[in-house]
């Protein structure tokens, strides 16, 4: 499981493994997405390859929907994540994310596959910023052109059951570095325990979204993305998120209102 991210994309993609300069002039232009099904592996893929190297994938597989950036400059260390900041169309402000490094350390997962694939359905400018990438400590910028057929992207979005429009992805913008809205704080963070029934794998992450209930308490959780996904890692935070508990900064106890958040578990066995 951990070679098959790494195959899968490797094979279908045939991108190179690494790019170091930085793309110069206009942005590079994608034809198309294309698209890629496997019904023997419940599969459906889309994916575009720029002419830097850079490639952009959407996955469904089995039920589980991934987003993966392949081609950036190898991550190196132990990193587990990397950060990067996401500049959609022409507008000016960076949205900061740090997304999950793959076995492959030129590739990245997303932490919320399907906002994304639902952002970039759209087409359009689109402008990856990999903070200290260029060399020297330079940042390294990719300024690309996505394709604005959505047919594919809308084709694995709904295979694994995922609407093709969330008015809640707008509030994701708004959420402050630990994930909360505004004015909110943890009063009880989820603590999930490790897969007890997990034999196979060390390590693994789950990246969680829920909605805040007037008492504090987490409703409607999904789990947007996890890794390795039969290590049973999402299905522990779900658990966890159910005595888990927000409250008001200032400690007022009025109600809260509904807003979402989002949450990172990583895990690792002893």
């Amino acid at each position: 499981m951990r070679t098959a991210v790494a195959t899968l994309i490797g094979v279908a993609l045939a991108l190179p493994s690494s790019v170091w300069a930085q793309a110069a002039g206009a942005p590079d232009v994608a034809a198309d997405w294309d698209i890629l099904r496997d019904a023997r592996q419940k599969t459906v893929m889309a994916y575009t390859v720029f002419d830097v190297g850079l490639g952009i994938s959407f996955r469904c597989t089995d039920g589980g929907f991934d987003a993966f950036i392949s081609g950036l400059p190898p991550a190196g260390g132990e990193a587990e994540t990397r950060p990067f900041s996401l500049i959609f169309a022409d507008a000016d402000t960076p949205h900061p994310q740090s997304w999950n490094v793959a076995v492959e350390d030129t590739m990245a997962v997303s932490p919320l596959p399907a906002p994304l694939a639902r952002k970039l359905r759209e087409g359009g400018r689109f402008q990856i910023v990999v903070p200290g990438a260029g060399g020297e400590g330079r940042n390294l910028r990719y300024d690309l052109t996505l394709p604005v057929s959505s047919a594919a992207i809308d084709e694995t979005l709904t295979a694994c059951g995922w609407p093709l429009v969330d008015p809640r992805d707008a509030a994701l913008g708004d959420l402050a570095d630990n994930g909360l809205p505004s004015g909110l704080r943890w009063a009880r963070r989820p603590r999930p325990e490790y897969p007890s029934d997990n034999r196979v794998y060390m390590r693994g992450f789950a990246v969680t979204t829920c909605i805040t209930a007037p008492d504090g308490a987490l409703q409607d959780c999904v789990i947007e993305t996890e890794h390795p996904r039969d290590g049973g890692f999402g299905d522990s935070v779900l658990r966890a998120a159910r005595r888990a508990r927000v409250e008001r900064a200032d400690g007022s106890n009025e109600p809260l209102p509904p807003a979402r958040l989002v949450f990172r578990t990583s895990f690792g066995s002893r």
